[in-house]
C-alpha cells in the first residue's frame, strides 16, 4: 500500500522528515518498507531557471540559429545559441544553465554544457515544453507572458514558477488485520495516537441538497452480503480532465487519472478508506438500483471489456433490466461515466468481506476497492463519503445534488464491548503502564472508554477495527502504540506461553567458540598468568594501567601479572617448535591484569597463534606457509560466530606487531591482529613468522547476537563481471570496496578481489587488483544496457577517486 507524505500532511501536523515519520509508523504496526521520493515532473525542474532575453541576432555561419544573450541573475548575461524560430528580444524564457541535468519527454536525461555551435560559445539552452518534461510542445522555445512569470526576478528557480512540489511515497507492508489503515486519515490516525496530535478530518458542513429532480429508487435484496447500501445523484455535471492537484495526488500512488468524476471516487478511496463508484444515472434502466444476486451461468462484460461468467454467489448491482456492476469488485462496460455523462448516481456501500473475497478470487479480479472491502471496511463512514465525494464533483465538475441520500441500513452493525482487566494488560506487555496513558492511547485509536471499575474497565470498539475482538486484541493496541521497543526485557524474558530463556553465560559462549576453532585445527592452551616482566623492559612496551607485581613472588620470571596474553603464548609455540613441531594454531581464553587509579582490574581475552604452514605437508596439496590473511579469516569466523556485524577495520601501528590491524565497532575496540615483531620472537629463539590476535573476549560476549536468518533464493539471475585496475599500492581493498557500494549498492551485491599483483611491468608504487563483481537486480532479470551502465559507472569512479587505470 502507499501513502504519500505530502497528502498525510493535509489530515494532521507532520514536523517529522519522511523518514522519521516513516520510523514512527513502522513502530506502530505498519512496516514501512521504503521509502521514496516522488516528483510530479522528472527532476523536478532542477537547475532550470527564468531568464530575460536581451539580445538576439542571427547566427554568422547558420541561418536557422540566433545568438543570443540572457539575463538570468548572474553577474554577467549568458551567450546561447538557440535554435527555435520563435526566439526574440524581451521574452521571458525558461534556461538550462550549464551543469543542469534536463529530462526530456521522450529519450534519455542529458546535461548542459558549455559548448561551441558552428564557431559561437553556448553557455546553456533556452528550453522548449518538451525539452523539460512539461508537455509535447516543440514548435518553439516556452515563452510565459503572464503578470506572475512577468513580475518575478531574473533567476528564479522554474520549479517555483511551475509549482514544482516534491513529494515522499510510503510503501507499507499493510497485514490482512490492518484494514482500518488502508487509508490516509486512517494511516494518520496512528500517527495521531503515538504523536498525540489532533487529525482535521476534511468538512462536509456545506453539503446541501439543491433540488429532487433525479430520484433513483435503490433495493438491497441481498442484506446479508449488502449491510448498507448509500447513494445520491448529482445532475448537470462536466465530464473532463481533472485539475493538476488531484492528478498530482493520484500519480504519487501510481494511480493514472482517468477524468474528473472517476478520480474523485479513486481519491476517496485512498483518502477515507471508503471505495466508492459513480454510474451514469442516465444508463439506470427503470431508475432502480438493485443489489441482488444472478442466476449462476449469467454473463456479464466488465470494464475492461472482457465476459464472465457469474457465480450465483456474485453480489451485482443491478437496474431493472441488468447487472451493472460487480458489487465491491469491478464496474460493467455499459454503465460507467463517459465524456458524454451530464447526470451521475453515487455510490457508497458496505459490502460484506466473504462476499467480496469470493468474487474477487473467482473472477482474478483485484481492484482497490475489494482490497478494501475484503478486509473489511467501516459501515458507519458511507454517507460522510457520499457527502465529501459530492461537495469534491460540485467544486470540479459543476453539477447539482438532485436526490435525497438514500440509505438502506436495516440492521445496524454495532460497536463491540470488550472489558480489560488490568492485572491482564499488565501481565500480557510486561511493563506496567499507567491507566492515563493508555486511556489516551485508545482514545487516540477511536475505542471510547465507557465504565471504569477499580480492577477493570470497559471499552467500546468501532466496526472497523475488524481485528479487534477481544480483551488480548485491546492490549496489543496498548502496547503497539506505546512502542515494544520501550519494553525492557531481562536475559530472563519470559511469556506466558514460551518457556523461560536460558541464562546467558559467558563460559557456554567460550565453550562454543573453542568448539569451533578446534574444528578448524586449534588446540586449545592453557598459560600461567604470572610472567617475566623483563620482556617488556628490554623493549620499553607499556599496556594500559601499570602492572601488578607479586609480593612473594618466587622468582622474577614470574614476577609479574601479564597484561598481555603474547609472551605466554610465545613460550608455548617456542616450545613446540624446538621439539619440530613447527605447525601450530593455538588459541587461549585467559585474563590479563593490570592496576589503574589505586584499582586492580582483570579483563578476559581471547587470543589466537598461527604459524608454520596453513596445513601439514601431504600428496595432494603443496605446503604454503601462514599469512596474516589465515588469521584473518580466523577472526572473521569468530565475529561471525558471535552474531557481530558492521566491523571496521583499520591498520595500527601496535607496539608488539610489525603490521596489523585494529577491529572497531563504533567507536569501541574489539582487538587486534597481526604479524608478530621479530625482535620479540628472537626473545625467544623462534625463527619463524607468527601471527598473533588479541581479542576482548568481554566484548565479544556482550555483543553476541547470533540469529537466524532466513533468505529466499533470488528468482533473477546474477550476472559476472570482472575488472582490473592498477592502483597505487597504498590502496586497500575496503577502499575499493566501499567506494563500490557507494556508486552502485542496489545493483552489486558482491565484490571479490580474485588475484592482486605488483612486479614486473607494473610501475614503481603500483600494483594490479583483478576484481570480480556480483551483480543482481531482485525485480527483473538485468538488461546488457543496464549493466554496461553499471560497469562504466564504476570505472569513472574508480578513475576520478582511486585514480585507476583500467587495463582491457
Amino acid at each position: 500500500m502507499t501513502i504519500s507524505y505530502n497528502w498525510l500532511k493535509e489530515y494532521i501536523d507532520i514536523p517529522e522528515t519522511a523518514e522519521d515519520i516513516g520510523k514512527v509508523l513502522t513502530s506502530t504496526g505498519l512496516e514501512v518498507e521504503k521509502v521514496e521520493e516522488h516528483e510530479t515532473v522528472k527532476g523536478g525542474l532542477k537547475g532550470l531557471v527564468l531568464g530575460t532575453v536581451l539580445t538576439c541576432s542571427r547566427h554568422p555561419n547558420a541561418d536557422k540559429l540566433s545568438l543570443t544573450t540572457v539575463d538570468v541573475g548572474g553577474e554577467r548575461p549568458l551567450s546561447i545559441v538557440c535554435g527555435a524560430p520563435n526566439v526574440a528580444t524581451g521574452q521571458k524564457v525558461v534556461v538550462a544553465v550549464p551543469g543542469t541535468t534536463i529530462y526530456p519527454t521522450q529519450g534519455e536525461p542529458f546535461t548542459i554544457k558549455l559548448a561551441k555551435i558552428r564557431g559561437e560559445q553556448s553557455e546553456g539552452m533556452i528550453c522548449a515544453e518538451d525539452e523539460i518534461g512539461l508537455g509535447e510542445g516543440h514548435a518553439g522555445i516556452i515563452v510565459l507572458t503572464s503578470p506572475e512569470a512577468l513580475s518575478l526576478a531574473n533567476g528564479t528557480s522554474a520549479a517555483q514558477y511551475y509549482n514544482i512540489a516534491s513529494d515522499y511515497i510510503f510503501e507499507i507492508g499493510l497485514t490482512p488485520n490492518r484494514a482500518d489503515a488502508a487509508s490516509h486519515l486512517g494511516v494518520a490516525r496512528d500517527i495521531r495516537a503515538s504523536q498525540k496530535r489532533a487529525i482535521r478530518w476534511p468538512s462536509v458542513d456545506h453539503f446541501t441538497i439543491d433540488n429532487q429532480d433525479l430520484t433513483i429508487t435503490v433495493s438491497v435484496e441481498a442484506a446479508q452480503a449488502c449491510p448498507r447500501y448509500s447513494g445520491v445523484t448529482l445532475t448537470g455535471v462536466t465530464v473532463t480532465e481533472s485539475p493538476t492537484w488531484l492528478k498530482n495526488r493520484l500519480l504519487a500512488i501510481g494511480i493514472s487519472p482517468i477524468n474528473n468524476i472517476v478520480d474523485i471516487t479513486n481519491f476517496v478511496c485512498h483518502e477515507l478508506g471508503q471505495p466508492m463508484h459513480a454510474f451514469d444515472a442516465d444508463k439506470i434502466a427503470g431508475k432502480k438500483v438493485i443489489v441482488k444476486t444472478l442466476p449462476a451461468g449469467t454473463k456479464f462484460t466488465t470494464l475492461d471489456n472482457k465476459e464472465r461468467t457469474l457465480l450465483a454467489t456474485d453480489l451485482m448491482i443491478c437496474n431493472a433490466e441488468e447487472g451493472m456492476c460487480i458489487a465491491g469488485v469491478f464496474g460493467g462496460a455499459t454503465s460507467g461515466i463517459t465524456g458524454q455523462t451530464k447526470n451521475i448516481f453515487l455510490e457508497s456501500a458496505y459490502f460484506s468481506p466473504d462476499s467480496v473475497r469470493k468474487s474477487s478470487q473467482h473472477h482474478q479480479l483485484k481492484t482497490d476497492a475489494s482490497f478494501r472491502f475484503e478486509r473489511g471496511t467501516d459501515p458507519e463512514i458511507t454517507v460522510y463519503a457520499l457527502k465529501r465525494a459530492a461537495l469534491l464533483i460540485q467544486e470540479i465538475a459543476g453539477g447539482k445534488v438532485s436526490s435525497d441520500i438514500v440509505d438502506v441500513y436495516p440492521s445496524r452493525i454495532e460497536r463491540r464491548i470488550i472489558v480489560v482487566k488490568d492485572k491482564n494488560v499488565d501481565r500480557l506487555i510486561g511493563k506496567t503502564i499507567s491507566r492515563e496513558e493508555a486511556f489516551a492511547i485508545l482514545e487516540g485509536l477511536d475505542i471510547q472508554i465507557i465504565e471504569k471499575q477499580a480492577d477493570h474497565y470497559t471499552v467500546s470498539v468501532p466496526p472497523y477495527r475488524v481485528d479487534v475482538l477481544q480483551e488480548a486484541d485491546v492490549v496489543e493496541e496498548i502496547l503497539r502504540i506505546y512502542g515494544f521497543n520501550n519494553i525492557p526485557l531481562s536475559d530472563t524474558a519470559r511469556t506466558d506461553f514460551l518457556a523461560e530463556f536460558p541464562v546467558k553465560s559467558i563460559d557456554k559462549y567460550k565453550r562454543s567458540m573453542g568448539e569451533m576453532l578446534v574444528a578448524n585445527g586449534f588446540y586449545e592452551i592453557w598459560t600461567n598468568s604470572l610472567t617475566n616482566k623483563a620482556y617488556q623492559q628490554k623493549h620499553q612496551l607499556s599496556f594500559t594501567g601499570s602492572p601488578v607485581e607479586i609480593l612473594n613472588k618466587l622468582s622474577e620470571e614470574q614476577g609479574v601479572l601479564r597484561q598481555t596474553l603474547l609472551f605466554s603464548g610465545l613460550e608455548v609455540c617456542a616450545y613446540n617448535i624446538n621439539r619440530r613441531q613447527r605447525d601450530l594454531k593455538l588459541y587461549e581464553f585467559g585474563k590479563i591484569y593490570y592496576k589503574d587509579g589505586g584499582k586492580y582490574q582483570e579483563v578476559d581475552r581471547l587470543s589466537l597463534f598461527m604459524t608454520g604452514n596453513v596445513e601439514t605437508e601431504n600428496w595432494r596439496h603443496k605446503t604454503q606457509a601462514v599469512t596474516y590473511y589465515d588469521l584473518a579469516q580466523q577472526v572473521q569466523h569468530i565475529l561471525s560466530k558471535s552474531g557481530i556485524s558492521s566491523v571496521q577495520q583499520e591498520n595500527t601501528e601496535d607496539q608488539l606487531l610489525e603490521y596489523g590491524s585494529k577491529l572497531l565497532r563504533g567507536n569501541t575496540e574489539i582487538g587486534t591482529l597481526g604479524k608478530v615483531k621479530t625482535a620479540l620472537l628472537k626473545d625467544f629463539g623462534i625463527k619463524q613468522e607468527i601471527f598473533f590476535a588479541d581479542l576482548n573476549t568481554s566484548l565479544l560476549f556482550q555483543s553476541a547476537t547470533p540469529k537466524l536468518v532466513i533468505q529466499e533464493v533470488a528468482k533473477f539471475p546474477e550476472v559476472r563481471r570482472d575488472l582490473s585496475l592498477v592502483l597505487d599500492r597504498q590502496v586497500h581493498f575496503s577502499e575499493i570496496s566501499s567506494l563500490v557500494m557507494a556508486t552502485e549498492k542496489r545493483l552489486i551485491k558482491d565484490i571479490i578481489a580474485f588475484d592482486v599483483y605488483e612486479g614486473e611491468n607494473l610501475p614503481a608504487g603500483k600494483k594490479a587488483y583483478a576484481l570480480g563483481f556480483t551483480l543482481l537486480d531482485e525485480t527483473k532479470t538485468l538488461t546488457d544496457e543496464e549493466i554496461e551502465k553499471t560497469m562504466t559507472r564504476l570505472m569513472q569512479a574508480f578513475e576520478t577517486k582511486l585514480g585507476a587505470v583500467i587495463r582491457k
